[in-house]
């Protein structure tokens, strides 16, 4: 992870749930589906990798008992909520992949929810992962597809559509690390007051519109206002689950 994108998320630190929960439907709808494919159950040995928060490992904890939560971000970490179950570990994914060791041995789920695009080398990252996998193990990779309904403005979409990876290469990258894979999509419908969503936007909610300079942002704040001058903002929220499972 680059250095400006770690500042980004310690600057986000104590607001991120408040942009991020968006609601508890959401939070039960996403929970749901990658519980459904970790397959989780009592007794799991379960890391959260670009855990932040800790708001799905917190969910992923009440079904397998413990989950150890790995990010680069000290101030995300600080706000786990003090559960012996969740046990915070400082370090990016490229540090897993490069052996740094983790409580516990081999493990049977791995999950990297909206993280894998901060990754600069993919493949290595996610062999490495793969090895941290025991026998049956799941590897989820959740990720947003190429391209997205979010009521942004036009030069934050093209900026997105030129950086996000394509859940197919990451796919490709699992099989290659020995990983037998299954790539699905879903989507929720999400419908925000366009007050609210304009001040997730200024403050930057999404690590995105950290590379866009202040004038930059207000006039995108602009544009926004424009093209939705409504009460609210609709869209649909579609995501790529990335399985890939251990032999």
């Amino acid at each position: 992870m680059r250095e400006e994108t770690r500042d980004h998320y310690d600057r986000l630190a104590p607001v991120y749930d408040q942009n991020w929960a968006y609601s508890p439907d959401f939070l039960d709808w996403m929970s749901d589906c990658i519980l459904a494919r970790l397959r989780a159950k009592y007794g799991d040995r379960v890391v959260d990798v670009g855990c932040g928060t800790g708001l799905y490992a917190r969910r992923l904890a009440q079904h397998t008992g413990s989950v150890v939560c790995v990010d680069p971000s000290a101030r995300m970490l600080e706000q786990i909520p003090d559960d012996p179950r969740l046990v915070a570990v400082q370090a990016s994914a490229e540090d897993l992949a490069s052996g740094l060791t983790l409580p516990g041995d081999r493990f049977d789920a791995v999950l990297v929810k909206e993280a894998i695009h901060h990754v600069t080398d993919r493949v290595a990252v996610i062999d490495g992962l793969a090895k941290l996998l025991a026998p049956g193990g799941r590897l989820l990779i959740v990720m947003l597809p190429t391209s997205i309904e979010y009521p942004l403005f036009q030069a934050a979409h093209e900026r997105f559509r030129e950086l996000q990876p394509d859940p197919q290469a990451i796919a490709a990258a699992m099989g290659d690390a020995g990983l037998a894979v299954e790539l699905s999509y879903e989507d929720f419908p999400l419908a925000f007051p366009t007050e609210r969503y304009v001040a997730m936007v200024s403050d930057r909610y999404l690590s995105l519109l950290s590379m866009f300079d202040d004038e930059e942002l207000a006039a995108g704040v602009e544009e926004i206002r424009r093209r939705y001058q409504g009460e609210w903002v609709e869209f649909r929220d579609r995501f790529a689950f990335v399985l890939g499972i251990a032999s």
